[in-house]
């Protein structure tokens, strides 16, 4: 009964945000269902990058090439327009990188929160994202203890950095990664169809994460 009022109660927040906010959105459709993604202001590099390859067709018919249950779904990589069945991917980008824009505390990686995915710190230490592959958050709801040890972790990184009461109650009764607040840019969020992020993330997938059944994004459309 309380993962029912908890959902009951999700909805009605992404129902609101998506009437209210005023924010450029689109509507991701794959085979899976559709899935609406607003962008945020605060982070406009992404924001209008991401409408960029949006208008220009670039995310219509790729695989969601990763799934990973309680954790991400991943897409993005243009090489998977045409990958074969079993074919290892998520290598694919395009030939630039996108300043980071970490808005700590007030855009995280709460369930439902969209980032861009980027290389490892030893080759990328500014934190740049790339310029093409994004993942949803699904994550998990997580207990006081680890909460308040990844609020530790948030306080040492400066510039304002830090988990705000907002943050810590999101993490307990929703769910989400807070262990990658601080280390990539989120620039939206999903404020419809949740069930179908659910749905992917529990997708039977090979060793490299990627779907064996192949998961994909039929186009992304701006949403007026």
């Amino acid at each position: 009964m309380r993962h029912f009022a908890l959902s009951l109660l999700l909805a009605v927040s992404l129902g609101a945000a998506a009437q209210h906010t005023g924010r450029k959105a689109v509507v991701m459709e794959t085979t899976e269902g559709d899935i609406r993604i607003e962008l945020y202001d605060e982070t406009p590099l992404h924001r209008d990058n991401f409408l960029k390859l949006v208008r220009g067709g670039f995310y219509d018919s790729l695989l969601v090439h990763r799934a990973i249950r309680n954790f991400v779904i991943q897409t993005g990589d243009p090489s998977t327009r045409h990958a074969e069945p079993g074919q290892q991917v998520g290598a694919g980008t395009l030939d630039y990188r996108i300043p980071a824009e970490i808005r700590l505390p007030d855009l995280y990686h709460k369930r439902g929160a969209v980032a861009m995915a980027r290389e490892a710190d030893d080759t990328n230490p500014e934190r740049e994202s790339d310029a093409c592959q994004f993942y949803i958050v699904w994550g998990k709801r997580h207990s006081t203890a680890v909460v308040e040890e990844q609020r530790e972790r948030i306080d040492t990184l400066g510039g304002g950095a830090r988990m705000s009461d907002e943050m810590v109650q999101t993490y307990r009764k929703v769910g989400g990664l807070p262990e990658l607040d601080g280390l990539y840019t989120v620039f939206g969020e999903v404020t419809g169809g949740l069930d179908v992020v659910e749905r992917i993330q529990e997708a039977q997938t090979d060793d490299y994460d990627r779907p064996i059944d192949d998961i994909r994004v039929l186009r992304v459309r701006e949403d007026f």
